[in-house]
């Protein structure tokens, strides 16, 4: 594929996106449809495109990766992701909807008080700027290698170019524009993985079947890690994934934001406990792909260069290897991942600065137009402050740094989970000035467990489950802060 016709393919797909954009901000393009798409997304709708932006450019390109060296082991991580969504749909969701709730972290506000409202917003802030700053980053840089450089345009005006259009596609709409282009960047994601199958299958000249049986044999699919020293053994992975899914989805304003845009609990619910379980067969789909590349890679001599990490043997394998079809199918999913991964994150943002740090609809006098004029200026704001995290990212060039920092990112999540249990489990009364200090030390006291752990604990290693470590240092740290009475 050359690098004009995968370019003309992005301009066409990105003009899809902006007429789905044009026709749900037609009417009632006001604040209410920008925060909650005016209540009204069907919950199938909200289920299907919530995958997309669960999955993201990381398991797009990340998962197939990594099966050889990790085989199955992440799909026990998946499994656990059932029991996470039960406790969203029949825990967080009601009182969510019961106190009817824009940002999901007023709640903390009206449980501890102000500096506990705070320090939860603080935190999502940082997470998800983190967070989706290197999940657009591993998929604009694909772009920039395969596209970009040929033409000699510098990353930074690739990363300018993608954070441009996104801004203008959610600028007016919000999270009900986001409903409906996640649908359509979903489809397109799966059908890359599903494409790619089928020709490889097809080129290599054996039926599906056969290439279950031979990624079996090969020991991809092992799944269940025993060594209870290892950071993925299945124990660990399955309540890990459980938890991850409680703090990473029902306390991330990103995803709630969809699920409050339904139009009552009962379809939240459905929602919710539909996407967890759409998403079992999704990533084992993933992981099949995973074994069917590698599979491919060694019998076509596919090599990737010194430089070329596991990520990069998706987009290598289908942009040289499987012809026109699957080259396109791929960029479009590639592209999807890239945007799934930014628009929601924008809005979320706007929704948490304006509501909880500007306290906008608090503020006496604030009329429609000048929340709509203060909501712009927020949006462009977080929308620069993503690209220059971007690029950041890559004049850094350290692999090994970004992934600290991606890792990091993790342990923000531990405070929320810590927050949110005390207050949903007890009735404390806990002192709420002190509430920030205690969410500084517990990740700070987590990180130290765990670099420490293999020393401290005779060989134990800490992998995902350092997030539930994180969450009781801060429990901890709420009952010394303690109140007496109720």
């Amino acid at each position: 594929m050359t690098p004009l016709l995968i370019f003309s393919s992005f301009i066409v797909y990105t003009s899809l996106i902006f007429l789905i954009s044009r026709l749900t901000t037609r009417r009632r393009a006001n604040n209410e449809a920008y925060f909650l798409g005016n209540r009204n997304s069907p919950w199938y709708v909200v289920a299907y495109g919530m995958i997309g932006a669960s999955l993201s450019g990381v398991t797009f390109m990340s998962v197939p990766g990594l099966v050889r060296a990790e085989q199955f082991s992440y799909m026990v991580l998946v499994l656990g992701y059932l029991g996470g969504y039960a406790v969203i749909a029949y825990v967080l969701l009601p009182v969510y909807y019961r106190m009817n709730l824009t940002s999901i972290y007023t709640y903390l506000e009206k449980r501890f008080g102000f500096a506990s409202y705070k320090t939860g917003s603080f935190y999502f802030i940082i997470s998800r700027l983190i967070g989706t700053s290197f999940r657009m980053f591993l998929v604009v840089i694909v772009l920039q290698r395969f596209v970009f450089d040929s033409w000699g345009i510098p990353l930074a005006a690739t990363v300018a170019l993608f954070i441009t259009l996104i801004l203008l596609y959610t600028f007016k709409g919000g999270i009900k524009t986001i409903v409906w282009t996640d649908t359509l960047q979903t489809t397109f994601m799966i059908s890359a993985v599903v494409v790619s199958i089928v020709i490889i299958s097809r080129q290599l000249g054996v039926s599906l079947p056969e290439l279950v049986s031979e990624a079996g044999s090969r020991g991809y699919t092992n799944m269940f890690i025993t060594d209870i020293n290892d950071p993925r053994f299945f124990v660990k992975q399955f309540f890990s994934g459980m938890f991850i899914t409680i703090v990473m989805t029902g306390l991330d304003q990103d995803m709630m934001q969809k699920n409050l845009s339904c139009r009552n609990l009962k379809d939240a619910r459905k929602n919710v406990l539909s996407f967890g379980a759409i998403l079992i067969p999704i990533n084992l789909l993933f992981l099949f792909l995973g074994s069917v590349l590698w599979i491919y890679a060694g019998e076509m001599g596919v090599t990737l260069g010194q430089e070329q990490t596991s990520d990069e043997l998706f987009p290598t394998v289908a942009l040289q290897y499987l012809g026109v079809v699957a080259g396109l199918t791929f960029f479009f999913g590639l592209v999807s991942a890239a945007y799934s991964s930014a628009d929601g994150t924008l809005t979320a943002l706007t929704t948490v600065f304006c509501i909880d740090f500007l306290g906008l609809r608090r503020k006496p006098g604030m009329t429609e137009r000048k929340i709509k004029q203060v909501r712009y200026r927020v949006h462009i704001a977080f929308s620069l402050l993503v690209m220059l995290i971007i690029i950041g990212y890559g004049a850094i060039n350290d692999e090994a740094l970004i992934s600290k920092l991606f890792t990091i990112a993790g342990y923000t999540y531990g405070p929320l989970l810590g927050l949110y249990f005390v207050g949903l489990y007890t009735r404390w009364n806990i002192k709420d000035r002190y509430v920030p200090v205690i969410a500084l030390l517990s990740p700070l006291v987590s990180y130290i467990l765990s670099i420490n752990s293999k020393h401290l604990f005779g060989g134990y290693q800490f992998g995902f489950e350092i997030l539930i470590v994180n969450g009781l240092i801060t429990l901890l740290g709420l009952l010394v802060i303690r109140k007496k009475g109720p």
